[in-house]
């Protein structure tokens, strides 16, 4: 995981040694370099960023005021000449706090603290993602004019014809057209559940009934396998 970083401090030695610390980390990926909280504000909506090291003693614009307009996301570490500054920045709800001079092992200690954070959050999101998968029992489709829902539990494969996909829903003689993209119905399918075999075929894994070569067999049907995706497939099913 690289993380993007910013570094915010009006001391200009201060900035050159924490830009050296980022060059040597590597999973750091310095893409702000700023001598003041408000050049810095510029680039807060357009630019996004997930770790900063901010100064708080700054004319014009502290790092304690700065930090209210971050994105709840961005984390901070705080860095100063004071200790005295370390409670306020706990309450803005700091990552950290390095006091200056700065040297690499405690700086290398709390961006290792930032890393390991912006990992639980990410596993925290897909367990949160899988979770919402289960629950979710079909899609809604629009067909003739219509919306039809097609429970995941019935779909057998799906085949792309350019801006349209066909669903083979099982105990049902014709599959189902509807206008959407191969991609867009990747997306919208339990990743734990369906495959995509080949550029215009998505099939439910629990539906193969055997694989022979270079091709599937799902209810008497023999879908193709695509060369670049053979090998995902064989992953998948062990």
């Amino acid at each position: 995981m690289m993380l993007s970083c910013w570094i915010i401090d009006d001391e200009p030695l201060a900035l050159d040694l924490l830009e050296s610390y980022v060059q040597k980390t590597p999973f750091l990926k310095l893409t702000g370099k700023y001598s003041s909280a408000l050049t810095a504000m510029h680039d807060l909506e357009n630019q996004p960023v997930d770790l900063i090291f901010l100064d708080i003693q700054m004319p014009e614009l502290d790092g304690l005021e700065f930090s209210q307009f971050i994105h709840p996301r961005t984390r901070i570490i705080f860095t100063t000449a004071f200790s005295e500054y370390a409670v306020d920045g706990y309450k803005v709800n700091a990552l950290d706090y390095l006091l200056k001079p700065i040297s690499y092992a405690d700086f290398l200690t709390a961006a290792k603290k930032a890393l390991n954070w912006f990992d639980m959050a990410r596993k925290a999101a897909q367990t949160e993602e899988k979770e919402k998968e289960k629950e979710r029992t079909g899609l809604f489709v629009k067909s003739e004019y219509k919306l039809i829902q097609v429970l995941f539990d019935d779909i057998l494969y799906i085949e792309g014809l350019k801006d349209y996909v066909k669903i083979y829903v099982k105990n049902e003689p014709r599959p189902i057209l509807t206008l959407m993209s191969m991609k867009n119905m990747e997306e919208i399918l339990p990743r734990d559940r369906f495959l995509r075999v080949h550029r215009s075929y998505i099939v439910q894994k629990d539906k193969i009934e055997n694989i022979n070569k270079n091709r599937i067999t799902i209810a008497g049907h023999e879908i193709s396998i695509g060369e670049t995706y053979r090998q995902n497939l064989m992953d998948e099913i062990g």
